[in-house]
This record gives C-alpha cells, structure tokens and sequence, in this order.
C-alpha cells in the first residue's frame, strides 16, 4: 500500500502548474536553478497556508503560550489558559476591554458559573485578575482546598462562534480547555504588530470539530510474538495530528467480516502495565486470539485518555484520587465522558478494503459508530480481560456510567 498524497499535496500547495506568459514553472524540466527570482516572477505560486494548516499552527502555538488572532466581521486574540504567563496576561490586560476566560459549560457545573451559551460560559476577567486565579478557573486541581472561586459572571451578550472555537483549539492541543478571549479593533493589523499567526473564523468553523481525513504513509512486515505474519500500516491525517497504526495478523480475507479492534493508546496500561485500568490486557488478549485464528486487524488509536491527552488523562487520575470517578474527573477538567472519535477507525478499515467486522469490544458505541460509518459489525466479541482490585471500581463506573458491557 503505497501513497503519493503527501508529494501531490506538497505540489499542490507550492508550484502549481498553470505559468503566465510561458514562463517555467519550479516543476518543470525546463526550470533554470541559476534564475529562480525571473522564473518565479513568471509563475503563479502559492506557499500560503491553507486553513487546515493555519488550524495546526494556532494549534502549535497556543500549545507553546503564544496567543493567536481569529479574524472576520469581529476580530479576537485568545490565549490558552494553561500556558498563559503573568506577562501575557498583564499585557492582555493592559489592552483595555473586557476580556473574558472561556470554559465549557462541564466546567461551568463544578464551578456554579452560568453557562448562557449552553456547550460554554464566559466568565469575565476581573480587573485585578492574577495568573493564579486563570489557572484555578481552568484547573480543578485545588478544587477541594478552595471551592470558593467566585463570584464568577457569565456574559450573555453577544456571539460566542469565537469562544467555541477556542475551546475546540485547546481540546485539539491536548490542553485543558480553557482560553482568555478579548476583542480587538484590527484583527490584522494587531496580529502583524505582534507577529502573531491568524486564523479566520468563518472558514475555520467548518473544519473545528471535523473528522481529518488520513492518508496511508507506509507498510511493511512486522515479525510479533503473537504472529509472525505480522504488518504495519502507518496512518497520517491531513490536519496534522497524531498518527494512527493498523497492525494487520496474517492476510484476512476482504470479502469476510475481519476479527478487528479499536483500541486506543494507553501509555500506563499498554506501556508501563497500569493496575489502573484494563488496556493492557485487552491489548494483548486482542493479539494473541487474532494469532491463534491466524488473521485480523488491531487498529492503535493515538487517542490517549479517551482523546484527552496523556497530561489530562493524569491530571483526572488526580482527581481520582481525591475521590472522584472517572466520568466525574473528565467532566470537573471540562470534558465530556468521552472525546474520542471513532470514526477514524472506521475510515482506516475501508482504506485497507474491509467492509465488515467481527468487533472485539464492550463498548456499544464502537458498534453504533462503525455501523454507521459503513463498517458493518457482523458480531460484538466480548474482551473481558483484566479487572483487578486497583480497576475494580473504574470498570464499574464504565458499566454504570458509559454503558460498557462488562
């Protein structure tokens, strides 16, 4: 399986082929090195980012603390809470207005704050409003040592397209989604003035909360304990994410549901054989019966956490231990249960040819899911792998909470 999506992408997005006046374009066996300036002076060029990659690159920098400008009719600089520093935000402050820390409205529960745009509130900023304070809106970590955080007010007034999209930024940086909004008069401008990177926010609403389409990168043989007719497929999606792999057992036939599973990364269980959870043992009784039948599909989902990331996923392990569940640690850190999209999965096993599943789960919505992504689940395989006395209670929570079939 071979692609060449990423060098026609790249060519897309650099040289195109359309040249003004016959002039030589960069691809062109005619194109003169020692007169690159003439040459691109005679062909249209385009090294702009498109909008996915603006998205990757705000992505990167709030990651990084560096604030970034959403444009449009109104224009709005949002920096990430958790990478906000005391100068960024003495001078987000200094730039008059009224800033407001925008948080989901799972947080807003925990916190008693108002959430007037129903998915998310607006709290506005205080004057005399200091980095600790930000960071404990954001952060539920000294919940229990200090309850009280407000009086906390909800704006209600106004369009909150842009607060959405920063919190939808945030969850795609693995940050903790919370982020100081505030209007500014020039988008452009104040972004040029500051060398910051902008993104425009009509266009960018789309392509927010939408399934990235992956490419296959590369597949080669790949020897295991379980199998030795083992191979590895590398997925890569087009916004820049995380890749994602398809271990492939033996050569299962495409015209028959494939023994599959969805499984996705868990550093502590897969890894380092975390107690906490059954990951590990669902991982490897996923393998070892795809080699005693002699094929299937293990489909490794860089979705650590259930798609929080492996900081947040610690940060609720905290939390758990101060006595909450893991649906109730999600929701206080501002998640919802579960942010994983499986839908990615469902897309790798029609790239690979496969129409039809034998799904080795407990989790319904995996089925529901691949159902209707295409992906026909001719049978739900129970993989009840793993409980022991430090998961006992976090297995429960799943049956209760999440439905899983345990």
């Amino acid at each position: 399986m071979r692609s060449d999506h990423g060098q026609d992408k790249f060519r897309a997005h650099t040289f195109t082929a359309s040249c003004q006046n016959g002039g030589k374009c960069f691809n062109s066996p005619h194109f003169d090195l020692d007169k690159p300036r003439q040459s691109a002076q005679k062909c249209n060029m385009s090294f702009a980012p498109t909008i996915i990659e603006r998205l990757a690159r705000a992505r990167a920098d709030l990651r990084m603390g560096v604030p970034v400008v959403l444009t449009g009719p109104q224009n709005y600089v949002i920096l990430a809470a958790e990478t906000l520093d005391s100068a960024r935000l003495s001078s987000l402050l200094a730039l008059g207005g009224q800033p407001v820390l925008t948080i989901t409205q799972r947080r807003a529960t925990t916190l008693k704050a108002r959430a007037y745009d129903g998915d998310v509130a607006r709290i506005e900023l205080p004057a005399d409003a200091s980095l600790l304070w930000v960071q404990s809106i954001a952060d539920p970590a000294d919940d229990l040592r200090s309850p009280m955080k407000g009086p906390l007010i909800s704006t209600r007034d106004g369009d909150a397209a842009a607060h959405r999209a920063a919190i939808a930024l945030t969850k795609a940086a693995r940050l903790l989604p919370s982020a100081l909004v505030l209007t500014v008069a020039n988008g452009a401008n104040f972004a040029a003035r500051h060398g910051l990177s902008t993104v425009p926010l009509q266009e960018a609403s789309a392509h927010l909360n939408a399934t990235s389409p992956l490419h296959p990168v590369v597949h080669a043989r790949l020897p295991m304990d379980v199998s030795e007719a083992g191979r590895l497929h590398i997925f890569r999606p087009e916004d820049g994410a995380e890749e994602h792999y398809a271990i492939e057992i033996g050569r299962p036939d495409r015209s028959k549901p494939v023994l599959a599973r969805l499984h996705s990364a868990c550093f502590t269980g897969d890894v380092m054989g975390s107690l906490k959870c059954d990951c590990g043992p669902q991982l490897r009784a996923a393998l070892a019966q795809m080699g005693n039948e002699g094929h299937g599909v293990l489909l490794y989902m860089n979705q650590e956490g259930r798609g929080i990331g492996l900081a947040n996923k610690m940060r609720a392990y905290s939390l758990q231990d101060q006595g909450f569940d893991t649906v109730e640690a999600n929701h206080r850190l501002g998640f919802e249960d579960d942010e994983r999209d499986f839908k990615l999965g469902a897309d790798i096993l029609k790239s690979m040819g496969f129409s039809s599943v034998r799904l080795l789960t407990n989790n319904p919505a995996k089925v529901d899911m691949m159902n209707k992504c295409g992906v026909a689940v001719a049978e739900r395989v129970a993989l009840k792998v793993g409980e022991n006395r430090h998961n006992a209670d976090y297995l429960a929570t799943k049956a209760h909470k999440s439905g899983h079939l345990l």
